[in-house]
This record gives C-alpha cells, structure tokens and sequence, in this order.
C-alpha cells in the first residue's frame, strides 16, 4: 500500500498560480485550491487507485480536510471541518466543488 501523507511523484505536479495550488496526475487537475478556499476534484474520467491516491495524498500534505473512497464501486468524499462535526459523505463528481473551514486548513 502506498503511503498516503506526501503526493507521490510519477506523473504527478504540483503548481502554484495566480495563488491557486494545481496538483496534476498526468495532465489532470485532479485537485485544485483556489485562493478563496474552494477545493476542485477531477479526476478526469480516470477513476483509477492511483488518480483517487493522489488526491487522498494532496488532502494529506496540504491539509485540506477531505478525503475520497470507494464503496460498492462509486466513489465519495468525505470532508472534515474540524473542529465542527464531519458533512456526511457526497458522492463525486468530476469537476466538483467544495469549501473547508478556513481556521482548520493551513496554508501549504
């Protein structure tokens, strides 16, 4: 299993711009923190082990409270505003959007 605290590096970026921060996974934005702190996730159509990885990683590294799995084949995430209580799972969707609390998120 791979680790899941840092965003692996094959085919794997992470970019600033504009103040945004991109993590791509083979010219996919799979994960994108807008200067407002509206999180992105796209997976591009590639709902592989690997693409939901990389974005479980960039949760992890960047401390963005959210997490993606896998049930019964459809994928979720799962967000986390701490110190509030959890949102209840939603399933995902390419191109979907969401916000964390601001005071529980630091800057990566």
């Amino acid at each position: 299993m791979s680790q899941q605290h840092r965003i692996g590096t094959h085919a794997t970026t992470i970019s600033r711009i504009d103040g945004r921060i991109i993590v791509t996974y083979h010219q996919t934005p799979i994960v994108t923190l807008d200067v407002d702190g509206t999180i992105t996730l796209d997976s591009g159509g590639w709902r592989s082990y690997t693409t939901k990885t990389r974005m479980n990683q960039a949760a992890s590294q960047l401390n963005l409270r959210f997490s993606v799995y896998q049930s019964d084949f459809q994928w979720f995430v799962s967000v986390s505003n701490e110190p509030r209580p959890p949102r209840p799972s939603m399933p995902f969707a390419d191109g979907m959007k969401f916000r964390v609390n601001q005071a529980a998120r630091r800057t990566a």
